[in-house]
C-alpha cells in the first residue's frame, strides 16, 4: 500500500502559500494514496475545536475531507503546536487521531511513527513543558476557557518559545541520540519517521547490531515536501 507522511506545515491565515501547497497536493500528488499521515504541527496553533470553522480551519477540514471520502486513510499524531486537536475536527476532516508514537506495517516493513518533540530530551524545560500541556486535566481546564482568552495564552506561549529558542544552543533542539536509540530498542528495531527539527535527513542508526532507518521530514515553506512509501521504498519529494 502506497503511503504519504507529512509533518510541520505551520499553517496560518499569516502563510498562504503554505494553505495553497497543500491543497495542490491533495488534489494532485496524494489523490490515490493509500493512506496520509499527518506528523504534528499541522496548524501554527490549535485553540480548540470549537475554533474550527475560522475560514482557514473550515477550508482545511474540507480538503481532508475529500480525500479521506475517496477512500484514502487519513491519520493524525498531535505536534506541539496543535496537540489540542480533538475528535470534532477530526469526524469532520475524516480524520484518526493516534497516539504518539504509533507503529505500523507498511508491506510487511515495520514504521514507527513520532512528532518527534518527545525525543528532544537534552531541552529539560521544554520536556517539563511538554508534560504539562499534555495532561488531560490541565487541556480540560484550559479548554473551559474563553476562546478569545485562549488565543491570547497561546500567542504568550509563542512569543516566550521565540525568545526562549535565541538562548538555546542548537544541539538541544535537535533529537537526543540515546532517546533515538531507545525508542527504536523499545519497538523492535523498525524504521522511524518524525518532524519537528525541521532538519530533514536520512539517518542509519546501528542499535544493537540492527541498522535501522531514520527519516526527518522537512517544514513547509511556501512549498509542500512529503515522504512516499511506493510499496517497495521510500523517497523523498520534491525530488532533489
Amino acid at each position: 500500500m502506497s503511503a504519504l507522511f507529512i509533518s510541520d506545515l505551520h499553517l496560518s491565515e499569516q502563510a498562504p502559500e503554505n494553505t495553497r501547497a497543500l491543497l495542490n497536493l491533495l488534489t494532485g500528488p496524494a489523490r490515490g494514496v493509500g493512506a496520509i499521515y499527518i506528523l504534528g504541527d499541522l496548524f501554527e496553533y490549535w485553540a480548540g475545536d470549537d475554533d474550527g470553522d475560522s475560514p482557514l480551519n473550515r477550508e482545511i477540514g474540507a480538503a481532508f475531507a475529500a480525500v479521506a471520502a475517496a477512500g484514502t486513510g487519513i491519520m493524525f499524531v498531535a505536534g506541539n503546536r496543535d496537540f489540542l486537536v480533538g475528535d470534532d475536527f477530526a469526524r469532520r476532516a475524516g480524520m484518526t487521531i493516534a497516539p504518539d508514537p504509533m507503529l505500523i506495517e507498511l508491506d510487511g516493513r515495520r514504521v514507527l511513527l513520532t512528532h518527534g518533540d518527545m525525543l528532544c530530551t537534552d531541552d529539560q524545560a521544554y520536556q517539563a513543558f511538554r508534560r504539562q500541556v499534555r495532561d488531560p486535566a490541565w487541556q480540560e481546564d484550559f479548554l473551559r476557557r474563553p476562546l478569545a482568552e485562549r488565543k491570547l495564552v497561546i500567542e504568550g506561549l509563542r512569543r516566550h518559545s521565540e525568545t526562549a529558542k535565541q538562548d538555546k544552543p542548537q544541539e538541544i533542539m535537535d533529537v537526543n541520540a540515546s532517546a533515538v536509540e531507545g525508542l527504536l530498542r523499545s519497538h523492535g528495531y523498525p524504521t522511524l519517521i518524525h518532524g519537528h527539527t525541521h532538519r530533514p535527513a536520512h539517518h542509519l542508526h546501528d542499535v544493537d547490531g540492527h541498522v535501522c532507518e531514520r527519516w526527518v521530514l522537512s517544514d513547509w515553506r511556501g512549498t509542500a515536501t512529503w515522504l512516499l512509501w511506493d510499496g517497495s521504498s521510500f523517497r523523498p519529494y520534491p525530488l532533489s
